[in-house]
């Protein structure tokens, strides 16, 4: 289901302390960003931030739901590290804020991280390889 118009606009009021952000619509949900880092997506008017275990756990407690979505065309369904925010932060923007930051810097160490992975060339076996030449022959004295 795609979003309700105010959907965006909510997120962004609650979140008005956070700084600068940015939405990015996309397959009837949004991507919501900051500084170039997706840190949270917008489905079914549903807020979901990435989590980390830690956070995931924390977030489970407090009765918050995974994202899904089906990836093949069987229908399979996926849980990723997205979470709905907690009940307790969608009407207290100082909660919220303090998560999306914790988010934020979440998605902000995966997304270095996999850069550098990217970054870093693939390493080669080297194989040491036998010499075909014979020994070096002494020289005989004149």
């Amino acid at each position: 289901m795609p979003l309700s118009p105010g959907f965006p606009d909510y997120v962004l009021e609650l979140l008005a302390g956070f700084g600068k952000l940015e939405i990015k619509r996309m397959f009837g949900g949004a991507l919501l960003s900051h500084k170039g880092v997706s840190f949270a997506i917008l489905d079914d008017d549903t807020f979901f931030l990435k989590v980390d275990a830690a956070m995931g756990a924390e977030f489970k407690e407090q009765g918050s739901k995974p994202w899904r979505y089906s990836v093949k065309k069987d229908g399979t369904v996926r849980d990723i590290a997205y979470w709905s925010l907690p009940d307790t932060a969608a009407d207290d923007p100082d909660e919220a804020v303090a998560l999306a930051r914790r988010s934020f810097a979440i998605s902000a160490m995966a997304a270095k991280i996999k850069a550098t992975k990217k970054a870093a060339p693939a390493k080669k076996k080297v194989v040491a390889k036998k010499s075909a030449k014979a020994p070096a022959k002494a020289r005989s004295k004149k």
